[in-house]
């Protein structure tokens, strides 16, 4: 969505029916769903589609920009709640699991394990992401129980990694957990 002017009335319906058509087709068929299938489910044609999102990653972003959010939310949640440690490990484990059960989301979220702040803008739903497991990871390395030289973008990409094989191997959240459990212990200090 362009930013300045504020949307007409039929363009604001036409962006809010996307948005809801697109999360119907992203849950059902993950993120390679047919652009042209979403435009018709909100009964806009594909032009329409593309003015307000010129990308596939737009599309994704504006989709679960909420759901990315309330991650960003919880990070400080469980910050506030339980030892740094504890809070990184509680928040890998939902953001996995998360990105399981929302066909697409996985996507999104691959999206931010491979921008880097020099190398890409990062996308907003990114921003969101690298800075809520940076507070994460710094608070456990202050803590002591995180190995100081790990980076947050490793512990992103490690988790997307644990998230896919998961996928992959039909694993549901009690082996999610387990496997997570494995990489942060792995990555603990000393």
């Amino acid at each position: 969505m362009t930013q300045g002017r504020p949307m007409r009335a039929d363009a604001r319906r036409n962006y809010e029916r996307l948005l809801k058509a697109a999360a119907g087709a992203f849950a059902e068929h993950g993120e390679n769903a047919s652009l042209d299938d979403i435009a018709k489910r909100a009964g806009v044609g594909s032009g329409t589609l593309y003015r307000h999102f010129p990308t596939r990653q737009a599309l994704l972003e504006a989709a679960y920009v909420d759901r990315i959010e309330a991650f960003g939310v919880r990070a400080d949640e469980l910050a506030g709640e339980r030892p740094p440690g504890e809070a990184l490990a509680e928040w890998l484990y939902e953001l996995a699991v998360g990105s399981l059960q929302v066909r697409g989301m996985r996507a999104l979220l691959g999206s931010a394990v491979t921008e880097h702040g020099g190398a890409a803008a990062l996308t907003a739903c990114g921003t969101v992401v690298h800075g809520a497991v940076t507070r994460l990871v710094k608070a456990a390395q202050a803590e002591g129980t995180l190995r100081g030289d790990v980076e947050p973008i490793d512990v992103l990409r490690l988790t997307h990694g644990v998230t896919t094989a998961a996928e992959l191997a039909g694993a549901g959240e009690r082996e999610i957990r387990r496997y997570l459990r494995l990489l942060t212990e792995g990555l603990r200090a000393g």
